[in-house]
């Protein structure tokens, strides 16, 4: 991350943004299976009630952890292996607060796991564009999710979610846009710091965040 922070210091644009900002928190210390089943349990609800089901699902599991959840305790490390998702009961599952599609999408995931489907052993030397082939096969995992996957838990540099509205929206006010930038024409922008997009889309997030409160 160092090299990216440093070539992202000497580009016009993200030059004030790397002062005002400071350095990126990209780390969130999940295994693969727990990251990918936390972002399912996410999909479309509040963060708040999210985090509330996340503590009953690893509950039901032995696992004790505080709402609203803090990422950063030991607790949050400890989860479920994907055997012991798979038996347990889906009355279980659903008195978490999880609906039957999620439950559907966590126990695809956990048997994908199981069973050597996901190579998860040997994700972390995958291309991305593999990576991003095995995981979509995944019920309830599309290719943003991946990206999240491939920025927050494996720390790729490159990744550039296109399709993510908030990098969008940073694209837009960064590089004084009148509308929504389509895919192509950020990855032309990006050309000259494709390699640290990872990095760059933290700072866009923020720029897009700072633009949403005025």
């Amino acid at each position: 991350m160092d090299a990216s922070i440093r070539h992202l210091s000497k580009h016009p644009l993200f030059k004030p943004l790397v002062k005002k900002y400071g350095r990126p928190t990209l780390k969130r210390g999940r295994t693969p299976f727990q990251a990918l089943c936390r972002a399912i349990i996410y999909q479309q609800i509040s963060g708040k009630a999210a985090g509330s089901i996340y503590a009953k699902f690893v509950a039901l599991f032995g696992i004790a952890m505080k709402t609203p959840i803090d990422w950063e305790s030991r607790a949050a490390s400890r989860f479920p292996t994907p055997e012991a998702v798979l038996s347990m009961p889906e009355s279980s599952l659903r008195s978490a607060g999880l609906s039957s599609q999620k439950i559907a999408y966590i126990r695809d995931l956990a048997q994908k796991f199981s069973d050597g489907s996901v190579p998860h052993k040997k994700l972390s030397r995958m291309p991305n564009d593999e990576i991003v082939a095995v995981l979509t096969e995944i019920k309830g995992i599309g290719v943003w999710t991946v990206q999240m996957f491939l920025i927050f838990t494996l720390n790729r540099l490159d990744v550039l979610p296109t399709g993510d509205l908030g990098i969008q929206k940073g694209f837009m006010v960064l590089y004084k846009m009148k509308s929504l930038p389509a895919p192509r024409t950020m990855e032309r922008l990006a050309k000259d710091w494709r390699e640290h997009a990872s990095v760059a889309s933290w700072y866009l997030w923020r720029v897009a965040d700072d633009a949403a409160k005025r």
